[in-house]
């Protein structure tokens, strides 16, 4: 019997070719997550909040910064930058080069999930009797619409939960 194109393959058969690539994503990850203490470093607490390594390679540091302002102003920092990375023991580091992503930042802080529902924006306020009388005289002298709208919102008032 032939093999079918359409049927599901083992997770080990094709784990096995992307493992290599997995192993070296991994490691350059790492690598670029290690490189984040040294501009911690040259920055300060504020400004590497607003910023990140975005990649290491053939010398060059390549910086994110949260906006365009934020960028300018680490351009100025370019020479602190570098000799801290030169004394954090990466002595082929040669240029720094700093570009713009908004995302840069949301990436560093751990986003919260907070997910509005309406049950969560609900205030629990209940209609008072006394309002529900008011609609329903209201109701009387109302024409026949507005009426039997006023009659239904009056119901909610003699409803208790």
């Amino acid at each position: 019997m032939s093999k079918n194109r359409f049927d599901p393959k083992p997770l080990n058969e094709l784990a096995g070719s992307w493992s290599d690539k997995l192993h070296g994503y991994m490691q350059k990850a790492q690598g670029i997550a290690e490189l984040q203490q040294p501009l911690h470093n040259a920055l300060g607490p504020v400004l590497s909040k607003k910023c990140r390594v975005a990649n290491y390679q053939n010398g060059t540091l390549y910086v994110e910064a949260a906006s365009a302002t934020l960028a300018t102003r680490l351009n100025y920092l370019k020479m602190e930058i570098l000799s801290s990375f030169r004394a954090a023991g990466l002595h082929d580091c040669c240029q720094v080069k700093i570009g713009t992503n908004p995302e840069a930042q949301q990436r560093l802080t751990p986003q919260q999930n907070q997910v509005k529902t309406p049950e969560a924006s609900y205030s629990g306020r209940q209609m008072s009797a006394q309002t529900a009388g008011d609609l329903m005289a209201l109701a009387e002298h109302a024409p026949a619409g507005l009426k039997e709208k006023l009659l239904r919102l009056a119901k909610h008032g003699g409803q208790k939960k």
